[in-house]
């Protein structure tokens, strides 16, 4: 691809080249971390990769994940299910304390999880199959349910887009489309609001009120246990100058070295370079379906004929890292991958025959505003060849360059094209987003509650709501593939491909955690 040589000829000597100093000198007690973008935007309802890694610093969650994928409980002391499977019984554990030093009380867990529940995928499902959830007092909190929901713990602990982060009531009423105005959680982390610098700095202290669990720390289950008393996001757009800083030293951890600079790392030894997200990221090319072209079934399934896996992930790793070029609507290598539909993403269509069909589909010329952000360059790799695929069956597409907290906002507003509205932006969402219909948010086909899109899907919801009440684990694992086949033919977005991005840090750093960008448990040799 024409980026690849250009950034081939252009910084695939950066590792080694002088750069702007980023930060002061090294601290013991500091740790000083690249993030692979600008937090620009702090609350736990924003569905963003920066703004989760954020969240799990800040905030806490009643169950969790281990390693083995188990749900265990996190802020919960336990709890009780009864015989007819509709009533929960949620009891926290002692010793919760907010960062603003008051007492995590049920009520806070209410009405955060009632913030939470309206846009998250997982969490609208367990909406819909609660009939009350109150606090009975202040350690108890009840879900009443109209069905059985089995999967209420799995909804609550899911540790991707957007997590059941449990806040302070005060801020939780907090209409879920309003940001909250101040940052309170009860996690590891408090967020030093007083220090931010936006677009350059966001700064964690550890919270010395923090009680960590008893049990041995895995994945996000377990004690979260915080090695270091101030962690120091600077933010810094340029990819040579990320890795210049780590080379000096001058910072400890680059969340996502590109991927060019990659092979010049690996020889460094005083750098360690693994794959941290340890199920992948996903690329995808998200429709807007309020407006035309994209309405419109049938163009989205031509544009679904243009994607070539192979060229997308190419275009971002090159050789430098491992990626599939075979990922359906599920996570590649996990339980619910399958090959259904997956014919049409052969890459083999011909682009005289699409333009063809583009054209009895009923395009019009219509022009298609196509948001690509310049400052992630995974995510602009991938936007340009989107456009280049989807000018070549002629369609009439106009690139908008734009940082990506800008994408992520404007994403977010449904407005027609002539007030600021858009027909398609690209992103990546985790492999643990993608690995069951409960947290993939991408799949959800339910109008205006849906993720940025807004698309009307009725079988895939349908298919959907079976797979999230079925009880039956060989019944749920064999409507994977029906989901898959309708999603294909739905065509809520186009799934660009997977693939491992290694993460770059400090050799002296030790116990870095796998699945996800995790700042407890590390520490400093």
């Amino acid at each position: 691809m024409r980026r690849r040589a250009v950034l081939s000829a252009g910084i695939a000597g950066a590792a080694v080249l002088a750069a702007p100093s980023l930060v002061r000198a090294q601290s013991t007690t500091t740790l000083k971390f690249i993030p692979y973008a600008d937090l620009a935007l702090l609350d736990p309802a924003v569905s963003a990769f920066v703004t989760r890694n954020h969240v799990l610093m800040v905030f806490d969650t009643l169950f969790a994940v281990d390693e083995a994928g188990r749900v265990q409980y996190q802020m919960l002391a336990g709890h009780t299910v009864s015989d007819d499977g509709l009533t929960w019984t949620l009891t926290l554990r002692d010793g919760l304390k907010f960062h603003d030093d008051t007492p995590v009380l049920a009520k806070d867990a209410v009405a955060s999880l009632k913030r939470w529940w309206v846009r998250d995928a997982f969490g609208q499902a367990l909406a819909a199959a609660t009939d009350d959830l109150s606090a009975t007092n202040d350690k108890t909190l009840v879900f009443r349910l109209k069905r059985r929901f089995g999967l209420l713990p799995d909804a609550l602990a899911h540790p991707t887009n957007t997590m059941a982060a449990i806040m302070p009531e005060r801020l939780a009423v907090t209409p879920p489309n309003v940001l909250l105005k101040e940052i309170i959680g009860s996690g590891p982390f408090k967020y030093v609001a007083n220090e931010r610098v936006p677009g350059s700095r966001n700064v964690y202290a550890k919270f010395d009120g923090y009680v960590p669990r008893q049990e041995k720390a895995s994945f996000c289950a377990g004690a979260r246990i915080v090695n270091f008393d101030r962690v120091e996001w600077i933010t810094s757009p340029d990819p040579a100058t990320q890795v210049a800083a780590l080379v000096a030293g001058e910072v400890d951890w680059v969340e996502q070295p590109l991927m060019d600079l990659v092979p010049s790392l690996r020889k460094n030894k005083a750098i360690k370079l693994e794959v941290a997200e340890t199920r992948g990221l996903i690329g995808f090319l998200r429709f807007n379906h309020l407006y035309p072209p994209f309405d419109n079934p049938k163009i989205r399934q031509v544009a679904l004929k243009t994607v070539n896996q192979k060229e997308y992930m190419e275009a971002v790793v090159g050789t430098a890292a491992p990626f599939d070029a075979q990922t359906g609507l599920f996570t590649a290598n996990t339980a619910l991958a399958n090959n259904a539909g997956m014919e049409v993403l052969n890459g083999k269509h011909s682009i005289e025959v699409l333009k063809k069909e583009l054209i009895e589909a009923g395009y019009k010329g219509e022009k298609i505003i196509f948001l690509v952000p310049t400052d992630v360059p995974r995510i602009n790799a991938i936007g340009e060849v989107g456009i280049d695929m989807l000018r070549k069956i002629g369609m009439n597409v106009e690139e908008v360059a734009t940082d990506w907290g800008t994408t992520v906002q404007r994403s977010a507003v449904p407005k027609p094209l002539d007030q600021g509205g858009y027909n398609a932006f690209v992103a990546f969402t985790g492999g643990y987003d993608c690995s069951t219909p409960g947290s993939h948010q991408l799949m959800r086909g339910n109008g205006m509650r849906a993720y940025n899109g807004w698309p009307t899907l009725p079988k895939l919801e349908a298919l959907r709501d079976q797979w999230l009440y079925e009880e039956d684990p060989a019944k749920r694992m064999a409507l994977a593939p029906m989901i898959q086949a309708q999603a294909l033919e739905d065509v809520p977005y186009l799934p660009l491909g997977s693939y491992y991005q290694p993460t770059a840090y400090k050799a002296n750093l030790t116990d870095m955690a796998k699945g996800l960008i995790l700042f407890t448990g590390v520490k400093r040799a």
